[in-house]
């Protein structure tokens, strides 16, 4: 009797070290990996197995997630259908997180793919291997829990005793060579204390950001252990908060809410530092004021400064127990008014322009045809979209039906079943999207906006525009409008509305 040929069974290796340390030694932990995993499968050589030439090996990256060059190659020929089988030296090597290791595994189990461990003597096609494999992953990833916390629990010593724990420097202080200690930088820590001078003087926030722009004075600038060099960046409100707030510049360091006496030297006199802490909490406390009273504005999310390309946000400001409500550009509010050729705008005007140009549309009959056409426009674009997306749909369901078709021929069952669970699930999405695409092509097939929708809703606007609370006013114009941007270089203001806003807002609020 002929003896039955054994089925091919092709085999990906792949290792991972956590650390660069020593990869550039002539033999390493990988191929120390490799060897052990290419032992195996030429162990198996009679059951089929044969080892692939491409190589899946990740030095330097860490278990704990899925960011790793050589996994991603690895998934994606999976994907391809190149390979049956994945080799490892120890379980952890693919990873050390319970939740990445199973969807890992369940990729694999989506193409027919099963998982060997040379070291654990297991693999996933029986019961027993499966049970091994998570009880195994769960110490591992236990085991990295502990790390953890011993690396929590170093750090938290190490602030008490009043060491600098690392991160990114800070202007005014370098790491010393010899030790992980910060040292004074006499140049940048005359601009530090400088800083708290310009703060203390014009008690703004905002206005000492523009200051220092003004300066050209930025955040630090440092070199990576790897030599990169990170340059500073101007300052904002943000970053300058974060430096005024900073304890290190008083000689303490910061840790769970309480402060410990640092080993490094401060720069900032402790007095200072109140004085400035004070003025800051002073400002906060005026601002929640400020913004507890504020009045909702209806261009809220829909206003847009041009030059900067940002929203502008709604505020009021309060003058001999008035009150005027603005909106302001948000790069002015983060970076200085001066990086804005026109920063805020009276609210009242701007909302009164805006609701005047829509009550004009349909008094005016060229008004309505350009509105027609426009709205016209933008549905018969947003159908050439639909369509296109509608296309796509379709040969990606004829592609997963032909891959379906030849599992029903595959000569082996096993391997064929195990792929088939998958792929029904990717038709069933696909199958979903191409319905809802389906259906947002027919609403738009079916809307033909017509002048007298236009008139229509413009006659309904104008009587209950009065009568709304400031919150559906807002919601309205939301319908109606996509963006309003204000262009500070030709003092105009262009309103874009939605293609489809008449009809939404006949539905939602008209009706």
């Amino acid at each position: 009797m002929q003896k039955q040929k054994s089925k091919t069974i092709r085999c990906a290796i792949y290792t991972r070290k956590s650390t660069e340390e020593g990869l550039n030694q002539e033999f390493n932990s990988l191929h120390a990996q490799r060897e052990a995993a290419e032992a195996y499968i030429a162990s198996q050589k009679s059951q089929g197995w044969v080892c692939l030439v491409n190589q899946y090996d990740d030095g330097g990256f860490t278990g704990g997630n899925m960011e790793r060059p050589a996994l991603k190659r690895l998934l994606q020929d999976i994907a391809e259908g190149q390979i049956n089988c994945v080799v490892v030296y120890k379980v952890d090597r693919l990873s050390r997180s319970l939740m990445d290791f199973a969807k890992i595994l369940a990729r694999f189990e989506d193409h027919g793919v099963s998982f060997v461990s040379v070291t654990q003597q297991f693999n996933t096609t029986t019961s027993m291997g499966r049970l091994t494999l998570n009880v195994l992953l769960s110490f591992a990833q236990f085991e990295r829990e502990v790390i953890s916390e011993r690396t929590r629990d170093k750090i938290a010593m190490a602030r008490k005793r009043g060491k600098w724990s690392g991160g990114r420097p800070v202007l005014g202080y370098d790491i010393c060579p010899d030790g992980g200690k910060l040292v004074i930088n006499e140049a940048e820590a005359q601009q530090v204390r400088a800083i708290f001078d310009l703060f203390l003087k014009h008690k703004s926030i905002l206005d000492t950001v523009e200051q220092l722009d003004m300066r050209g004075w930025t955040t630090k600038t440092w070199v990576t252990r790897k030599g990169h060099v990170k340059e500073g960046n101007a300052f904002n409100k943000s970053s300058l908060r974060s430096l005024l707030t900073n304890p290190l510049y008083i000689g303490k360091v910061h840790y769970k809410g309480v402060l410990y006496d640092g080993e490094h030297d401060a720069i900032v006199d402790p007095n200072v530092f109140a004085e400035v802490k004070q003025l800051l909490s002073t400002n906060r406390r005026e601002m929640i004021r400020f913004k507890s009273g504020k009045v909702g504005g209806i261009l809220k999310g829909l206003l847009r400064c041009k030059a900067c390309d940002a929203g502008m946000s709604h505020a009021f400001s309060k003058k001999r127990n008035k009150r005027y409500r603005y909106y302001v550009c948000q790069n002015a509010q983060s970076r200085g008014w001066a990086n804005c050729p026109h920063p805020s705008l009276p609210a009242d005007e701007i909302e009164r322009f805006v609701i005047d140009e829509i009550r004009q549309i349909g008094l005016d009959e060229k008004l309505v045809d350009q509105v027609v056409e426009e709205s016209q426009a933008g549905i018969e674009a947003e159908i050439a979209e639909y369509r296109k997306r509608q296309k796509l749909l379709k040969k990606e369901i004829q592609r997963y039906d032909a891959e379906l078709q030849s599992l029903a021929s595959a000569a082996a069952y096993e391997e064929a079943t195990n792929r088939l669970a998958g792929l029904q699930d990717r038709i069933t999405m696909a199958q979903r999207d191409l319905s809802e695409c389906c259906s947002h092509l027919d609403r738009l097939t079916d809307k033909k906006i017509e002048a007298e929708d236009i008139r229509q809703a413009c006659r309904a606007f104008d009587p209950l525009w009065d009568t709304l609370t400031t919150r559906e006013q807002w919601r309205m114009l939301s319908l109606l409008i996509n963006r309003v941007e204000f262009d500070a270089d030709t003092s105009s203001i262009d309103i874009i509305f939605y293609p489809t806003g008449i009809h939404r807002l006949n539905e939602e609020v008209l009706v």
